[in-house]
């Protein structure tokens, strides 16, 4: 879950027209090799490839009862 976006107002005001808002439900499904950039997120019923730089200003948190997690 996305807790907050720090980063440039350009790429802040991007990351909030494609979902990425406090509360929205994400999901990496896909990081390429090398490095992990780009990753390929879910956010909204669409999914994106975002640069590792892009990534690096969304602070997600865990939340168990969405991301599907049970206790063992």
């Amino acid at each position: 879950m996305v807790a907050r976006i720090d980063a440039e107002d350009s790429l802040a005001r991007r990351l909030l027209e494609i979902g990425f808002f406090p509360g929205a439900a994400v999901k990496i499904v896909a990081a390429m090799w090398p490095d992990d950039d780009p990753l390929a997120v879910h956010v909204g019923g669409a999914t994106f490839a975002l640069r590792r730089h892009e990534a690096d200003g969304v602070t997600v948190t865990h939340d168990p009862v969405t991301d599907g997690v049970t206790a063992a």
